[in-house]
Order: structure tokens, then sequence, then C-alpha cells
């Protein structure tokens, strides 16, 4: 009895095989390789976000090294019945030793060559692309980009705003008007005024 119940575990197990040193090795090397290559993805990965990273980080250096500043106050000139606003002045620079910006002057044509664009609204208009004129002040180098240390006077012509661009009602007593000036890069100035209740031949606007 006990030698037959041997004879069925011996038939029962006779034809497994143990597994050998070689067929070990080469699971561990497949192991190892497919690691290696699940390690190299991740690296990789994380070195292309890392470098995107980077180069978001300079584009933000770039932008904030391209803003306007106001310099002064805004100045309007009335007609010369001093009954609404004829044109408006203001100066602006290059903040934070920035990179230059440029500021070809807009003539208010669909060829316009300009890349800063100046838009104005009132309370029963708004242009988003308006004629304007750049004066360089002081000392600079000739050329229409505002570089570290220069300044350009604007200056708008409320009468003359370009093709398409007429003010339905002109800007008088205790109006309200926004200037938004938009470099090709960089941040954008917002200008907002309120005239006086009695308007005057030029009058600074604090």
């Amino acid at each position: 009895m006990v030698s037959r119940s041997w004879r069925i575990i011996f038939n029962i197990f006779k034809n497994e095989r143990g597994m050998t040193g070689l067929e070990t090795a080469i699971i561990l090397i497949a192991f190892v390789t497919v690691a290696a290559v699940f390690g190299y993805a991740i690296l990789s990965a994380g070195l292309f976000s890392a470098e995107r990273g980077k180069e978001t980080v300079y584009a933000g250096l770039n932008e904030a090294k391209s803003n306007f500043e106001l310099s002064g106050s805004v100045t309007a000139v009335c007609d010369n019945n001093t009954t609404y606003v004829k044109k408006a002045f203001f100066n602006l620079k290059n903040a934070i030793a920035g990179n230059p910006i440029d500021m070809t002057p807009c003539n208010g044509t669909s060829s316009a060559q300009n890349k800063c664009v100046i838009s104005l609204a009132t309370k029963n208009d708004y242009f988003s692309n308006i004629k304007w004129t750049g004066t360089m002040m002081g000392a600079n180098d000739g050329n229409n980009l505002l570089e570290t240390g220069e300044q350009i006077e604007i200056g708008i012509d409320l009468d003359d705003l370009g093709t398409g661009n007429t003010l339905s009602s002109q800007l008088a007593t205790n109006d309200t008007f926004s200037l938004q000036v938009k470099p090709a890069i960089g941040s954008t100035v917002t200008i907002q005024r309120t005239l006086p209740a009695a308007l005057d031949t030029a009058m600074d606007l604090h």
C-alpha cells in the first residue's frame, strides 16, 4: 500500500523540472533592461519639463523687461472756445531698464506700420487702434526704439483718430476717458482720466 502511494507521488512530479541558473539570469537581465528603459523615459520627461519651465521663466522675464511706465501726468488741450478737449499728451518711459520697445507711430490708415497699439474708450465710443504721434524727449539716439533712459511724448488728436474713427460726441466737462497703450511685448498701460467741471485751454490731468 505504501509503495503504491510512493509510485503515485513519483508519477505526479517526475516531469517537473527545476529552474537553472541560466534561466534565472536571463529573467533578471530582462527585468533590469525594462527598468533601465523605464528609468530613461522618466528622466527624459523630467529634463523636458525642466527645459520648458526654464523657457517659461525666461519668457516671463522678457515680458517684465518690456514694460511701459507713465512719466508725469496727462495734458489735455482744448479748442479755442474751451468747449471740448481737442488733444491729449502724455510721456512714457521704459521701466526697470528693460528691452527696447518699438514706438513707430500709427498714421491711422490700414497700411500703418506701428507695433505699439493705442486704444481709446469713452462713454459712447471705443476705438482699438487710433492714430497717434510720438516725439522723443531729451537725450535719445534718433530711432523709434524706446530704450533705457529715453522718454517719448505720445500725442493724440481727438479730431483725427484715423480712418473710420470719429467720436460720436466730443470730450467735454466731467467726461471720463481711458487710453490703453499696448506694446508688442510686455504689459498694457491703462490711463484713465476724468475732465473737470470747467475746461481751460490747457489742463494737467493728474
